[in-house]
């Protein structure tokens, strides 16, 4: 049987290496993204037009998504520098924008077979393992998308036993995100990020579901 894949954010450099290495291990992809396909995750009336257009089902569903500053607010390095637009900004693509992708699974995902979501988020979306405190704004969108996804994956396991319904964190990847913000740490290829990531949900299993993973399968704090 055909493996069907369903990328979203395939243009970018960890979404491009996911669908790459999921085609080099004989899967079919879609990919969808704002430069090839107009997928705009901010506009709930593009994301509704494009995704309501596929058929599906997919095993495999990734939303590879987000930016740090969008609307080009750079991250806050303290408190007075917060302000509404800047917070409405990262929630519009930091989490409503997957959350709009959610409402789809139910028909996007088989019901009779093994299936598997997830959604990028990062490690510093963690409360338990905020040390740092600042860059306040992305830190509460990818919470919020964290918590989004796991009551996705409660609802989802009442229709779809064999399900698997995730956050993901990818690490350092190198792209140009982490030129400018990935100082101190080591930078992996895009397409070896991607390869950590398939291989840690090819290993879940339906008792993990909703759970919040790192690149090498250990559970992250909530």
């Amino acid at each position: 049987m055909t493996h069907n894949a369903l990328v979203i954010g395939a243009s970018g450099g960890i979404g491009s290496a996911l669908a790459s290495v999921l085609e080099s291990r004989g899967a079919r992809v879609t990919r969808l993204s704002r430069r090839d396909d107009g997928l705009e995750l901010t506009d709930p009336a593009s994301v509704e037009r494009l995704l309501g257009a596929l058929d599906g089902p997919f095993e495999t569903v990734l939303v590879a998504t987000g930016a740090l500053e969008p609307g080009g607010h750079r991250p806050e390095k303290a408190l007075r520098q917060i302000n509404a637009e800047a917070l409405a900004a990262q929630f519009a693509l930091n989490a409503t924008g997957p959350a709009l992708v959610l409402r789809h699974l139910p028909r996007l995902l088989p019901r009779d077979r093994p299936s598997r979501f997830a959604a990028l988020s990062a490690r510093v979306g963690s409360i338990g393992d905020n040390r740092l405190g600042g860059w306040h704004g992305y830190r509460a969108a990818k919470a919020a998308l964290n918590q989004l996804v796991h009551g996705a994956a409660i609802e989802l396991a009442r229709s779809h036993h064999e399900a698997v319904c995730v956050v993901l964190h990818p690490g350092t990847v190198a792209t140009r995100l982490t030129e400018t913000h990935g100082a101190g740490h080591a930078r992996v290829p895009a397409k070896a990020a991607a390869a950590h990531l398939l291989d840690v949900l090819d290993g879940l299993s339906p008792a993990d579901t909703g759970g919040f993973f790192d690149w090498a399968g250990k559970p992250v704090p909530w």
